[in-house]
């Protein structure tokens, strides 16, 4: 099936208005700014990639409510969020979605104690299901994935290859876990007794509610007792750390290689940027964002962004990272003007 499509075709597919171009002329693919080809569609989402726009060869762009350049010889089709309308775009152009196969591979582990509708669960090779689970409808289990007992899993979630779901833990509905992920690993927690360290039992569980998304090889510990939270629509990217009791509120951002130490606690709509590190048993408000490589040690009560280590409010953590790098400079002046004091003072002692 031919993929091509009209220039006001496409308009109306990303929910946008063609305000240059010729309406039948037709689109054949999409690209990004840099590589995409005559005949191809792409986006502007990022003002910093203007420059780029204007050598693009894309035929058609979606671009802004605002955009307002010359842009001759190209369809322009405006959409009030260029990013997200190119969502429909690759839709169409991109690989066909893998449809929803229910049943049960014969390579799969499944405990007689499991509760789920066959006709209506995927579950692919391999994969090893514990007693006692429950499984929603809708639900795929991809190769290799282990979920050990006890779990609830809602409907309409994706369990993609060699995840592990320890015992115990629950996930709502339209719940993504990527490979290599491990939710309900235990938390760590350790005692100190004559001269060997004593592990601490982690008895309690790890709750991702609605629509949490969890990038690959990430680690959601469970709680010692309790649960860990992550709060709805929560997306976690690859390569995260979240302790043992953490809660998340809803709809936080939290990038990759970002550790969460045990109890602390963030509000909703919390943005975490790559590389930050959370101490244990602190308080993020709601709607604060921490820039790349933030060290918070102490709690964080009013909403806005923050930088630096220890991780202080945008303008004051910047000033302190200058500050930081300009440490040798300002060190060579003082020793210079310990010289010149020491010099002074040699002739007026003279």
């Amino acid at each position: 099936m031919s993929h091509h499509i009209t220039h006001q075709r496409l308009a109306e597919l990303v929910g946008g208005e063609l305000v240059q171009g010729d309406p039948e002329a037709v689109v054949t693919g999409l690209n990004s700014i840099a590589e995409a080809a005559p005949g191809e569609v792409t986006f502007l989402g990022n003002p910093r990639y203007l420059t780029a726009l204007k050598s693009t060869r894309a035929t058609a762009i979606l671009v802004g409510p605002d955009f307002s350049e010359p842009m001759e010889g190209r369809a322009l089709i405006r959409v009030s969020n260029p990013t997200f309308a190119f969502s429909s775009a690759i839709r169409h152009f991109g690989p066909p979605a893998r449809d929803f196969m229910p049943g049960i591979h014969p390579s799969a582990v499944v405990s007689p104690k499991a509760v789920f509708d066959p006709q209506k669960v995927s579950i692919g090779p391999a994969a090893v299901i514990g007693d006692d689970v429950h499984i929603g409808d809708g639900t795929t289990i991809q190769a290799s994935v282990c979920i050990g007992h006890g779990v609830r899993i809602g409907e309409d979630c994706l369990l993609h290859a060699n995840c592990t779901i320890a015992d115990r833990c629950v996930l709502g509905n339209r719940v993504t876990i990527h490979s290599g992920t491990t939710v309900g690993s235990d938390g760590f927690g350790y005692e100190f007794v004559k001269g060997r360290h004593v592990k601490i039992e982690q008895v309690g569980i790890v709750q991702l509610d609605d629509d949490v998304e969890v990038g690959a090889c990430t680690s959601i510990d469970r709680a010692r007792f309790g649960r860990t939270w992550i709060g709805a629509g929560t997306k976690i990217d690859n390569q995260v750390q979240i302790g043992h009791n953490v809660v998340t509120g809803k709809h936080c951002i939290i990038v990759s290689h970002v550790a969460i130490a045990g109890s602390a606690r963030l509000g909703d709509y919390v943005t975490i940027a790559g590389q930050v590190g959370i101490g244990g048993h602190l308080e993020i408000a709601s709607q604060v964002t921490l820039l790349a490589r933030a060290g918070v040690t102490k709690n964080i009560t009013e909403p806005g962004a923050y930088t630096g280590f220890p991780a202080k409010p945008l303008m004051e953590g910047r000033r302190m990272v200058a500050a930081h790098a300009r440490m040798p400079e300002a060190l060579d002046k003082i020793k210079e003007l310990e010289k010149r004091l020491a010099a002074l003072e040699a002739r007026g002692n003279a």
